[in-house]
């Protein structure tokens, strides 16, 4: 049994099954682990090795990144993926946080890291273009691979930046363990085999993409499909590569969902897709429309703290969790009171059950952030991580999330969270995605505001909004928007995460799309011009 990746690929030096398909190629396991080993033994020959030996990759979904991340296992050295979607001062900060010595590009993206190229001379980060014939010179030249080292279990593999939903993204370690025991426990999951396709849509620079697509096909020697994400384009390539198992994060179920069904939906190949932070509404219709097993989780990219729906999860509930999954209250250090509800499943002590998810054992898997003294702080407190996401568990130990813990809002000196009012929005046919957060009170507090996106050929009245709204028997009256905005899309990561933070610096009136305002004590909603 391999104990690291790069033990693991190397046992598939002499498979001849695909490994990657893409386009009109296809490279067998075999090929794939040999040219990441030509690209590792040529990256060794210009690093400083007095230096830590970081190879920064701002690539796309390609089959240069999986080769990439094929040579940094093989090579013993670490790979940091970059986010494609940072730009200057925030794209250079990740870079020279990570200390890359050396960071490879492609043309696509040359254009973005030429407009930091002064930061980068300036700790002498040499820039490579996968694309140019400085890189196949290279290649061509390079010897037989020698390692930097033989790896093991707990060495980082690569370094893996947070969404940055609520701040700055930080650098996490990623080791060799994380992605090998993914892989291995769900290729067993969902019966993963060299007959298999995985599609992987999801940004490779992302943990998502990484232990729940990459790793689970290394794993089971099934091929690889590198793609960018395309609503429309989704079912069409799902055929053209007969992709049996695709992976996501956030919300793709919704935005593919989003777009008109057809009758012959459900004419494809795809067995499986498995991800987290889908709705339970999302979840269903997926399957139902397109004929496969939808698998939804919690996990984050500091991979401290696991949760999977099993088998009679509830509705709302992203499942149980172990033994060492629990819900505290950030200032008394104390576990919370289970949730309580009334009859009709509202929940009556929010400011007491409501706490933050931790794990009470420790890290978990989580290596620590990558020079952020700071933040690892912050995230191991009291012997515990902290994950900064608040959610409540039933008598029964199921967990419900109730969104980051800047999503509480106080309003009318009652504590409410935005996750449970997301789910309950969520509920309208209409919608697709949907944000909840906090704007302030002209007096005293917090006010709800809902920002909303259609689905694709969908429409909302203020009045059907209204009636939803009071027929939802579970939804406090203190919890109904006071501001509602239909709009064309939500800022969002590049793992398709909504980033709250923008939407509350628009304020009330600023972003585009149609704003909706509840009367002060009543319950009708009119258009404000």
């Amino acid at each position: 049994m391999p104990e690291t990746m790069q033990q693991l690929l190397r046992e598939r030096a002499d498979d001849d099954q695909p490994a990657i398909i893409h386009e009109d190629q296809v490279t067998s396991w075999r090929d794939y682990v040999a040219v990441g080993g030509t690209e590792a033994a040529a990256l060794l020959e210009l690093v400083d090795r007095e230096r830590p030996v970081h190879v920064g990759a701002v690539l796309a979904n390609s089959p240069q990144m999986l080769r990439s991340m094929a040579a940094a296992a093989l090579g013993g050295y670490v790979l940091c993926g970059v986010n494609t979607t940072r730009r200057g001062a925030g794209l250079s900060a990740d870079i020279l946080r990570a200390e890359c010595q050396v960071l490879l590009t492609d043309d696509e993206h040359l254009s973005l890291v030429e407009t930091i190229t002064d930061d980068l001379a300036a700790a002498d980060v040499r820039v490579i273009n996968t694309d140019s014939a400085e890189w196949s010179d290279l290649l061509g030249a390079a010897g037989a691979l020698t390692p930097l080292r033989e790896v093991e279990a707990m060495d980082t593999f690569m370094m893996i930046f947070t969404s940055g939903t609520s701040g700055d993204p930080k650098a996490v370690q990623v080791t060799h363990l994380f992605p090998l025991f993914s892989g291995l426990h769900l290729a067993e999951k969902v019966g993963l085999t060299a007959a298999d396709v995985c599609y992987i849509s999801m940004p490779l620079f992302h943990s998502n993409a990484v232990a729940a697509g990459w790793a689970p096909a290394a794993c089971s020697g099934a091929a690889m499909v590198p793609a960018r994400f395309s609503a429309s384009g989704f079912l069409d390539d799902i055929r053209r590569y007969c992709a049996t198992y695709m992976n996501y994060v956030g919300k793709p179920l919704a935005y593919v969902l989003a777009t008109p069904e057809k009758a012959d939906d459900a004419d494809n190949p795809l067995r499986i897709a498995f991800g987290n932070e889908a709705s339970d509404r999302d979840i269903e219709e997926f399957s139902r429309r397109f004929d496969c097993r939808v698998v939804d989780g919690f996990g984050s990219t500091e991979l401290a703290i696991i949760i999977t729906r099993d088998e009679g999860t509830p509705p709302g509930s992203i499942g149980r969790g172990g033994e060492e999954v629990a819900v505290f209250n950030s200032e008394t250090l104390e576990e919370c009171p289970r949730a309580e509800f009334d009859e009709n499943g509202a929940l009556l002590n929010a400011d007491e059950a409501i706490g933050e998810l931790v794990n009470t054992t420790g890290a978990g898997y989580f290596s620590g952030y990558y020079n952020d003294p700071a933040a690892n702080q912050e995230r191991m407190r009291h012997g515990m991580y902290w994950s900064g996401d608040l959610a409540y568990r039933d008598a029964e130990g199921w967990v419900y999330l109730a969104g980051r813990t800047a999503d509480w809002m106080r309003v009318d000196g009652e504590n409410l969270a935005a996750g449970p009012i997301e789910r309950v929005l969520q509920r309208l046919p209409a919608v697709s995605r949907v944000a909840v957060y906090a704007v302030p009170d002209p007096n005293v507090g917090d006010q709800v505001m809902a920002a909303i996106v259609l689905r694709d050929e969908s429409e909302l009245t203020p009045g059907e909004l209204e009636r939803f709204l009071a027929a939802q028997a579970d939804l406090s009256p203190k919890a109904w928007p006071r501001y509602v905005r239909l709009t064309a899309t939500l800022p969002a990561t590049a793992t398709n995460k909504v980033i709250k933070r923008e939407l509350v610096a628009q304020g009330v009136d600023g972003g585009e799309g149609v704003l909706w305002v509840r009367q002060e004590r009543g319950t009708s909603y009119e258009e404000r011009g």
